[in-house]
């Protein structure tokens, strides 16, 4: 009796060893990485560089409960670079200070990253994942949470007056579940610091970049300071364009009802951020220049 052996397909194997590869490299996250001494040292430098090249402008600081846990959550700009998220940790940071706990969920790739995960993990950005999400709220921190991920984040510029969350319900759940309040936070202007094409998600899906590095687009752009950029993997020069952001006021999710209506609260929350965003559009007259 002859015995067959199967071997694996060659597509599938690279895909599965890729994947395994990538998440080895994104660090478990430990809520005491977060380092005050160097938040403490370095965020008056980066917020005169915020002011001086994204001039940056900030409003609302006012309507954040001044302690407790909050889920802050905002629209996702300006591709992999994203100077919004830049803008709004060092703004949330000089308002109360580094020993008010705060963190940044971030995409697994930010933080496989050798020499910027590591600094960055000292901010206090953690992986997006709501096991990480709920730990930091039960600590009593404020985190900040883009729902839109890397759909939103690399939406063609032209659209950059669009919420665009996909979709996505989990941080409802989570604020439900840990009973925080929404603080929702709108940005623009980030988005104009490249010139992003396409989302390029069919080339994502040929490529299998779900599958190995929780990919949902590949997107092409012209970007400093490689001209045509495809994928944005290194990341690019963001061009100064002038970043506005607000804080809107806390949204309790049980004033809506006795029961989470996923549906009735994405509709609320994406409603109410689109509104804000479109007033910030409206204000911003020339690309780039504000």
């Amino acid at each position: 009796m002859k015995v067959f052996r199967t071997f694996p397909d060659p597509l599938e194997y690279a895909t599965d060893w890729v994947s395994r590869h990538v998440q080895a490299r994104v660090p478990v996250a430990d809520l005491d990485d977060r380092d005050p001494q160097l938040i403490s040292a370095t965020v008056d430098l980066g917020w005169l560089l915020a002011r001086l090249y994204f001039r940056a402008e900030v409003r609302g600081l006012d309507r954040i409960p001044g302690s407790g846990p909050i889920l802050l959550v905002g629209n996702h700009s300006g591709g992999n670079v994203s100077p919004e998220v830049f803008v709004t940790t060092l703004a949330f940071i000089r308002q109360f200070g580094v020993q008010r706990p705060f963190y940044q969920l971030a995409h697994d790739l930010v933080l496989a990253y050798p020499l910027l995960g590591s600094w960055l993990r000292r901010f206090g950005t953690v992986a997006a994942d709501p096991g990480n999400a709920s730990a930091a709220l039960r600590s009593g921190a404020a985190v900040l949470v883009y729902p839109g991920g890397d759909w939103e984040v690399h939406r063609p510029t032209w659209e950059e007056g669009r919420i665009e969350f996909a979709g996505r319900t989990g941080f409802l759940q989570l604020a439900w579940d840990e009973q925080v309040p929404i603080v929702p936070v709108v940005n623009f202007g980030a988005q104009e610091s490249e010139l992003i094409l396409a989302r390029g998600d069919r080339l994502a899906r040929l490529l299998r970049l779900d599958r190995m590095l929780r990919l949902k687009v590949f997107p092409i752009s012209l970007a400093l300071p490689w001209g045509l950029d495809i994928g944005d993997l290194a990341g690019h020069i963001p061009l100064p364009s002038k970043i506005t952001v607000e804080f809107l006021p806390p949204i309790d999710l049980r004033h809506l009802g006795p029961e989470l209506d996923l549906e009735l609260a994405y509709r609320h929350v994406t409603e109410t951020m689109q509104r804000a965003l479109t007033k910030l559009a409206a204000e911003h007259r020339f690309p780039i220049l504000g």
